[in-house]
């Protein structure tokens, strides 16, 4: 264990104007990201099936799937900066259409545009922040980024279930102005991003890099594991709670407490988390995160059910600042956009098949869905852990 370590006022102090420009532009989006933990209620509001609900957010994690590879690579290849700005426009546009769809395959269509287009940012944003943060600082400039990602969470699904009380549309039309704020914002603050003096280098080596790399295939097998869990509460967390005979908006209060406690805990827990192993600190994240979620089975008044979230959110913090500095300092420089949006590809695979997977769980049986993610908690910390020693310890 590293106990040299500064204090967290003086790690954040150390960052650049730069990354605080970044963590502003993050909360502004994620405070308007409206459509996607209601859109399993929207579908099936509409007359739909719990499967077409499912397969909506399947088809905007097809899209996501795509804007993890394309978005790391227009953010090698053209710049961090364009590629946010890109997707924060053309994600405003593609929500705007989505509202407007009627039929299924209109919804199917429109959500995986939404997908791809509103989420090419993710590479691009990563990228850029491991390129003004040198490695000593990741963990808490990860954290940072993430308690400004979690600020608007918390606020976002409340407000987000107030519109929805007042006509769905609202929703849609949230999301798409908070993009555009975004995107102006952007434009006009962000670095290009740190790409000069930087040889382009192709897929092929790509390639050969991430064959060589005997750490990165487990650390993604471990977070496309426990992505599954995490999916969960935006699909089938909200039909547990609406058959609860619980409101909408008290679903989004829930959410909303998983950003709180994210924005008043996450950055103070890092100064802990980072004096340990890496793979360790994940690994805890992953098994209790797993088991948080699968206590929600026992769950069935609104106390209860904020005890499980809250230790869902516990192993939230403990593992996903840790997992994005992990990924970034295995990056070369002149492969972090991609490398990025490697593990993010992860999470975008599990949106295609973790909600319409935990739908057709949730059908079979509750209980059967809830020992699930106890045990893909449990199979997520030990892919975590079998990490090889030589890369446990971030700076």
């Amino acid at each position: 264990m590293d106990t040299e370590h500064p204090s967290l006022n003086a790690s954040l102090r150390a960052l650049p104007r730069a990354a605080w420009v970044l963590f502003i532009g993050t909360f502004l989006n994620k405070f308007g990201s409206f459509v996607i933990p209601f859109l399993t209620l929207y579908v099936t509001r509409r007359g739909f099936p719990l499967s077409a609900a499912g397969l909506a957010l399947g088809a905007y994690g097809v899209g996501n799937l795509v804007a993890s590879i394309l978005g790391g690579y227009l953010a090698d290849r053209f710049g961090r900066r364009q590629t946010i700005v890109l997707s924060m426009f053309s994600g405003a546009a593609a929500m705007m259409l989505l509202s407007q769809a009627r039929s299924l395959p209109e919804i199917y269509l429109t959500s995986a545009l939404a997908g791809l287009t509103g989420e090419l940012y993710r590479p691009a944003s990563s990228a850029l922040l491991a390129d003004l943060v040198p490695a000593g600082q990741r963990v808490t400039a990860y954290s940072a980024l993430r308690t400004a990602f979690n600020a608007g969470w918390a606020f976002g699904p409340a407000i987000a279930g107030f519109l929805a009380g007042r006509g769905f549309f609202w929703l849609f039309a949230g999301d798409a102005a908070t993009s555009v704020l975004y995107g102006v914002f952007a434009y006009f603050a962000l670095p290009k991003g740190s790409r000069s003096g930087i040889a382009q280098v192709g897929w092929t080596e790509l390639g050969r890099t991430l064959r060589r790399d005997r750490v990165l295939p487990r650390i993604l097998a471990a977070a496309f594991t426990i992505a599954i869990v995490f999916f969960q509460a935006s699909s089938t967390f909200g039909l547990h709670v609406t058959r609860l005979g619980f409101s909408a908006s008290t679903y989004g209060a829930i959410l909303s407490l998983n950003g709180a406690i994210v924005v008043l805990f996450e950055l103070p827990l890092t100064t802990v988390t980072r004096r340990f192993p890496a793979p360790r600190v994940i690994a805890l994240g992953f098994l209790l995160a797993g088991f948080g979620f699968a206590l929600l089975g026992l769950a069935t008044t609104v106390a209860s059910m904020v005890a499980c979230m809250t230790v869902f959110t516990l192993g939230e913090m403990l593992s996903m600042p840790t997992a994005s500095a992990y990924v970034a300092d295995l990056a070369p420089a002149s492969m972090r956009g991609r490398y990025m949006g490697v593990y993010g590809l992860t999470w975008t695979v599990a949106l295609v098949v973790g909600p319409a997977l935990g739908m057709s769980l949730l059908a079979a049986g509750p209980s059967i869905l809830w020992l699930a993610c106890a045990g893909l908690g449990v199979l997520a910390a030990t892919f975590a852990l079998s990490t090889p020693r030589r890369a446990s310890q971030i700076a």
